[in-house]
């Protein structure tokens, strides 16, 4: 029974405190498409490769920010037959081309993310259980959906 108490609490240290990222997968039009939760204190790319198998990908063109650039994430795009526009880090040494240009419309998920932390259950997360506040994240976006 060690962790009991932790266990389906993806809570993290960090910095700032206890904290929960939500990843998200959004359409073309910035309506979501999926969710998962992490402890604040793991890296984004972890999870993205578990995010993207939630759904077909072939033939998309996946846009995600520099914490999604890494060689893994890259091959697992390519593998499913879809393209990326992700720009390498600063401190790349091989770094590739991006289509800066498309790369704008990547606003939309972060327009999405700003509109259901309207909902100060989900910015403050008051929900003990991962379940729970992802049920009103999900709630949330249908909120979002529905305006």
């Amino acid at each position: 029974m060690v962790g009991e108490k932790t266990q389906d609490k993806a809570i993290g240290i960090s910095k700032g405190g206890r904290n929960t990222k939500i990843h998200a997968l959004v359409d073309g039009l910035g309506n979501p498409i999926f969710f998962m939760l992490s402890p604040g204190n793991e890296h984004d790319s972890k999870h993205a490769i578990p995010l993207l198998k939630q759904i077909n990908i072939k033939g998309s063109n996946i846009l995600g920010d520099k914490a999604y650039g890494a060689q893994a994430i890259r091959d697992y795009i390519l593998s499913q037959e879809a393209t990326y526009t992700i720009p390498p880090q600063s401190n790349c040494t091989a770094p590739w081309l991006v289509d800066w240009h498309t790369y704008k419309e990547r606003h939309l998920v972060e327009c999405f993310f700003q509109q259901i932390k309207w909902f100060r259950r989900v910015f403050t997360r008051f929900d003990k259980l991962d379940t729970s506040f992802l049920a009103f994240v999900y709630i949330a976006a249908t909120m979002v959906l529905l305006k």
